[in-house]
C-alpha cells in the first residue's frame, strides 16, 4: 500500500503521508520520497511543493522505533559497533533525500496537520515554511527519551532556526511542544486556528506568482549562508543579482513600476 500520494493543484504539488497504521515513518516510506522529488523535481509545471499529513491529527508522528530496535539488536548481532568521529556515517538515503528538500530550486512548504516528531518534525524543518495546525498535538525532537538523537539533521537544522540555547533546552530536555508554543519558540513559521492545508496552500500558491529564477536564487543564497565564508556568499549574491536583473521577467516588471503601473510592494 503507497504511503505517499501527490496531487497537482494548479502549479502547486500536494503531497500526502498516510504511513498506515498509525502515522510512523519506516523504512519503506524513504524510496517513496525519493520516487516523490524524483517526480516534483522534473515536472516544469510545479512551482511550489506542500507536504502533509494524510490522517486525521498525524504529519508524521515519527520514525517507527520497531524498526530502529530491529535495526540495533542486528547490528549489536554482527558485531557493529563502536562508532566515533573519525569515521563519519556517510549518508543513508533518507539523509539525501532531505537534503534534496533544501537544495531544490523549488520552494516546499509543510502544512503540518498534527503530530510531528523525530523524523517526521526533521522533515518538516527541511522545508522552507512550516505552517502548524493548533490544537493536541506534540512539535519536536524528543529523541533523548529513547536513548538516542535526531540522526536526519534535526540538532543541525534546529539550531540554525532557533539557536544553541533553545535547541539545547529542547534536545537535552526531551521536550514536545504544543502548536502554539512551537511557534513562540520558533520551531514554526506560524500557527494558525483552522486548516494547517488552507494556509499552506495560500503561500505555495503565492510563491508560485514570483519569479522561479528569483525564488531559486534567495532560497539557494539563504540555504549557503551558513556553510560559506561571508566573502563568498557576497561574490554568490552580486553574481545572481546581475544575472537576474538582465532577465527579461525582472525588467519588465520594473518597466511597469517606473511608469507608475505596479509598487514594489505589491504581491
Amino acid at each position: 500500500m503507497a504511503q505517499i500520494t501527490i496531487e497537482n493543484d494548479g502549479a502547486v504539488a500536494v503531497v500526502r503521508f498516510t504511513n498506515p497504521p498509525d502515522g510512523f515513518m519506516n523504512n519503506a516510506t524513504v524510496p517513496e520520497i525519493t520516487a516523490m522529488l524524483d517526480q516534483v523535481e522534473a515536472d516544469d509545471d510545479v512551482r511550489a511543493v506542500v507536504l502533509t499529513g494524510g490522517l486525521p491529527d498525524v504529519f508524521i508522528r515519527h520514525f517507527s522505533v520497531v524498526e530502529l530496535e530491529e535495526r540495533a539488536r542486528s547490528q549489536r548481532a554482527e558485531g557493529i559497533g563502536g562508532f566515533d568521529l573519525t569515521h563519519p556515517i556517510p549518508e543513508r538515503d533518507l539523509h539525501r533525500d532531505f537534503r534534496r528538500i533544501e537544495d531544490s530550486p523549488k520552494p516546499f512548504v509543510a502544512a503540518i496537520n498534527g503530530t510531528a516528531m523525530g523524523g517526521g518534525f526533521e522533515l518538516a524543518l527541511r522545508c522552507d515554511f512550516r505552517i502548524a495546525q493548533d490544537g493536541p498535538y506534540s512539535i519536536g525532537l524528543p529523541e533523548i527519551n529513547i536513548g538516542i538523537l535526531p540522526g536526519a539533521g534535526g540538532t543541525q537544522r534546529l539550531s540554525r532556526i532557533i539557536g544553541q540555547a533553545k535547541t539545547l533546552e529542547l534536545t537535552l530536555l526531551g521536550k514536545t511542544l504544543s502548536p502554539r508554543e512551537a511557534a513562540e519558540y520558533g520551531l514554526v513559521t506560524e500557527c494558525v486556528e483552522g486548516s494547517a492545508l488552507d494556509r499552506a496552500m495560500e503561500i505555495a500558491r503565492e510563491l508560485t506568482t514570483k519569479s522561479p529564477h528569483a525564488v531559486a536564487y534567495i532560497k539557494h543564497l539563504v540555504r549557503r549562508s551558513e556553510l560559506v565564508a561571508p566573502m563568498d556568499g557576497l561574490a554568490a549574491e552580486r553574481t545572481l543579482f546581475a544575472d537576474l536583473l538582465v532577465r527579461d521577467e525582472a525588467v519588465e516588471l520594473m518597466t511597469e513600476m517606473n511608469q507608475g503601473k505596479r509598487d514594489i510592494r505589491d504581491r
